[in-house]
């Protein structure tokens, strides 16, 4: 993986990451091309959340790149990753709880624009600021609730926003982590229709531990193993190699 095409979004290219002894990225390469879900999937202590801290530039890797649209962004800080266009979502620290469903849309929407934050009150009037958050808001589904407290909401709408405040940046491509996790049936299978149509709008990698949606959704999967990636392919490709049944998938398929 990890060809220079021009439908490439998102890349990494040979990233390696120690902890010690322990080697929790091992020269990674991977892609995410215009128009698709690329899954990755592994066992715990795979190494997905030191990949994604990598790529998400909460984490520096040890070698390797990362880019975005062919531009290198391994030495930019998350905020300056997220300016250029990449959308992380499902941090749900990252939602003011305190604040209201729209106050964490116009944050993010102020962000994008690059507008100097100051207070509340005159960002709460500025219209397009508004009309950028109350967009994203009805696309997943909360402009009902845009009044509410975050902290009121429950766990499947505090994930809708996360969404709601990725989309105001309008993302070149997205990176979920884990963005099944708690949700009830029903709530998964919106999000995974949501999911769906997204795509077209930006790619997704999708870290996610729910085989149904992983299966439903990925255009691709790479399976993470130690540290490093040992297959990727399709959905069926996937589900019919032996190295990954053995190590990871077994009788999910």
């Amino acid at each position: 993986m990890g060809d220079t095409g021009k439908d490439t979004v998102l890349a990494t290219r040979g990233i390696s990451k120690a902890f010690g002894a322990l080697q929790a990225s091992d020269a990674i390469s991977l892609d995410l091309k215009a128009g698709e879900i690329h899954a990755v999937i592994g066992p715990n202590g795979a190494g997905k959340s030191t990949l994604i801290a990598q790529i998400c530039g909460t984490l520096a890797p040890d070698a390797g790149q990362v880019e975005l649209n062919g531009e290198d962004i391994t030495a930019l800080s998350a905020r300056a990753r997220a300016r250029k266009g990449l959308g992380r979502t499902f941090q749900i620290s990252a939602l003011a709880m305190e604040d209201t469903v729209l106050q964490n849309a116009v944050l993010g929407a102020q962000g994008a624009m690059g507008t100097l934050w100051r207070f509340w009150q005159p960002a709460l009037k500025n219209k397009a600021l508004l009309a950028r958050a109350d967009e994203a808001l009805a696309r997943v589904g909360l402009e009902e609730l845009r009044n509410m407290r975050t902290s009121e909401l429950s766990h499947g709408q505090r994930r809708q926003l996360e969404v709601a405040v990725a989309l105001t940046l309008r993302p070149k491509a997205f990176v979920m982590d884990e963005p099944m996790a708690g949700l009830g049936a029903e709530g998964s299978q919106r999000l995974t229709q949501f999911l769906a149509e997204l795509k077209q709008e930006a790619p997704i990698l999708l870290v996610e531990h729910d085989m149904d949606a992983v299966f439903a959704l990925a255009d691709r999967i790479s399976v993470l193993v130690y540290g490093r990636v040992i297959a990727t392919g399709s959905v069926e490709q996937i589900r019919a190699n032996k190295d990954v049944r053995d190590a990871y998938l077994g009788d999910a398929t």
